[in-house]
């Protein structure tokens, strides 16, 4: 192993070695050993922007301006939060939240958690599809429903050029980078690839909505008021801040994270542990913090295009029904047809690198929940499968306008089974069995719980609140409506004792990975079989 710097972070390169791909940081302490850590969180904040994000973003621009702001910083400020107990979860524990939920729950509550987690994957993976299949539409006419199916080739023909290497320009642009910082060896490592792959597709977004941004004009003070005076007006307002929240936080992103640190090689001292979960939180701060002024961006570019003083008839008409095939015109006509291409590129870069990160998810809660391993290409080919059908049928039944209604149901979905990710991962953290000396503070815990709860609140007030109007609001014989009722209400009671089980059921016992300065312990991470199946 060549030694570029004895005081920095390493890569492990020798050929034929097990251990080809890890990472490794040395004992002592340094601010160099933060590039080591740098990655897992931009792979991560891609959920935070991914296809789902963007239509729920324009769709709260068009209709509500910039009022909804505010739910983008609290979700992301949440998800930071949520994030981080992810990411120290698998530093200190060296097991990821999917296998942990496998140790605690007995066999039935665990199978209904991974196939929880599927749906979850499939519903986020739909945005993707069609997202994907509308950027093909704008920039190249391809129609949506031939766009859906493309997609499919698409993400395989991806993942096979991130595989096997053929990305020269990312090969060669991380090495210079981390020459600059002169914090690695120069190595052939298949994780920073994939992390450097996933960074220029988020810098390549963020430069698009910049300059979107800067042409659209949105007013400052209006943004900063919709950022920090929360209002909700509706319960249309209501359902768009559920889908933004789901679209924000999901469940699939607690499983990616707490899997995704398992690949550095960190000291087991309680200093290399704490210094571990610092860097994670400084490295995800970071990466969300793109994603979220990615998302303010597109709620203003949305806010102020269709509430510009000068829309003709036929672009407000798109406004009360803003899609993301619908933006592309709209940017066209108020804006420019540069502008329409530029959202286009972004799109896409966006379905790619969010179904990307969604297969090595499917992955890690598959591998977790059954210890089951598939490879990414097979892994991918029968998520993508799941949500091309729903994506086909109502792509060609309703076309644009009906994939778009898809993306905000598939949101919500995302949103009513957070907290089946969300109560494990905060009653994991919080146990001293499992962290040790490094179990959430009580301060944390409080917040964390609290984010929890408002976000299962709001699931309920939504669910109840359109399970009335929906009952009340109909043409549907007294027996029918009855019958309606009591499938509606039974489901929410289902719903609530399944959080319930989650939340008040004891944890086992179970000892952290022992912190340590013994060079036997130092050997513990990183987890091989999870670098294998990046």
């Amino acid at each position: 192993m060549a030694m570029a710097d004895a005081s920095g972070p390493q890569f492990n390169s020798t050929n034929g070695d097990a251990h080809s791909d890890q990472i490794i940081v040395p004992e002592n302490k340094s601010w160099k050993n933060f590039f080591a850590y740098l990655g897992p969180g931009f792979l991560v904040a891609i959920a935070y922007i991914d296809p789902g994000n963007f239509e729920t973003d324009l769709q709260a621009g068009a209709q509500y301006k910039y009022e909804l702001l505010w739910i983008i910083l609290v979700a992301s400020c949440a998800g930071l939060v949520i994030q981080s107990l992810a990411a120290n979860l698998g530093v200190v524990t060296g097991k990821h939240l999917a296998e942990h939920c496998r140790a605690e729950y007995s066999k039935v509550p665990n199978f209904l958690l991974w196939l929880v987690a599927e749906v979850a994957i499939v519903a986020c993976d739909i945005p993707e599809v069609i997202g994907t299949a509308f950027a093909l539409n704008m920039l190249f006419s391809i129609p949506v429903w031939i766009g859906v199916l493309l997609t499919g080739l698409s993400t395989l023909m991806l993942l096979a050029l991130q595989r096997y290497g053929v990305f020269p320009f990312f090969h060669h642009f991380h090495l210079t980078v981390l020459c600059i910082v002169k914090s690695y060896d120069v190595c052939h490592s298949q994780v920073r690839k994939l992390e450097f792959l996933v960074a220029f597709l988020v810098f390549t977004m963020a430069t698009c909505f910049v300059i979107e941004l800067h042409y659209s004009k949105p007013d400052a003070g209006e943004v900063l008021h919709g950022l920090f005076v929360p209002q909700l007006k509706g319960n249309g307002a209501t359902g768009l801040a559920i889908s933004l929240l789901g679209a924000m936080v999901m469940p699939h992103n607690l499983f990616l994270h707490s899997a995704l640190v398992l690949s550095r090689k960190i000291p087991r001292s309680a200093t290399g542990i704490k210094e571990a979960c610092r860097f994670y939180l400084i490295e995800s701060g970071l990466a969300l913090m793109v994603a979220f002024l990615i998302n303010v961006s597109v709620i203003s570019v949305s806010g102020a295009v269709c509430n510009a003083s000068d829309l003709t008839n036929e672009d407000r008409a798109k406004c009360e029904n803003l899609d993301l095939n619908k933006a592309s015109f709209l940017l066209r006509n108020v804006v420019g047809k540069w502008s329409s291409k530029l959202f286009a590129i972004a799109l896409l870069a966006s379905g790619q690198s969010s179904t990307i990160t969604g297969t090595y998810a499917g992955q890690y809660v598959m591998q977790g929940f059954l210890d089951l391993k598939l490879k990414p290409w097979l892994r991918n080919s029968l998520t993508r499968c799941l949500a091309i059908i729903p994506s086909l049928v109502v792509a060609l039944i309703g076309g644009s306008a009906g994939a778009g209604k898809l993306i905000i149901i598939a949101s919500m979905i995302l949103s009513f089974e957070l907290p089946f990710a969300l109560v494990p991962l905060l009653k994991f953290t919080s146990c001293k069995t499992k962290m040790g000396s490094h179990v959430n503070h009580m301060a944390i815990s409080a917040l964390t719980w609290l984010i929890g709860g408002l976000i299962i609140g709001i699931n309920i007030y939504y669910i109840v609140s359109s399970v009335i109007k929906l009952l009340i609001h109909n043409h549907m014989k007294l027996v029918l409506v009855i019958f309606c009722g009591i499938l509606g209400f039974s489901g929410i009671a289902i719903y609530l004792a399944s959080i319930g089980y989650l939340v008040f059921r004891k944890n086992r016992e179970t000892s952290p990975l022992p912190a340590s300065t013994s060079s036997q312990n130092v050997e513990t991470l990183p987890r091989q079989d999870i670098i294998d199946m990046l």
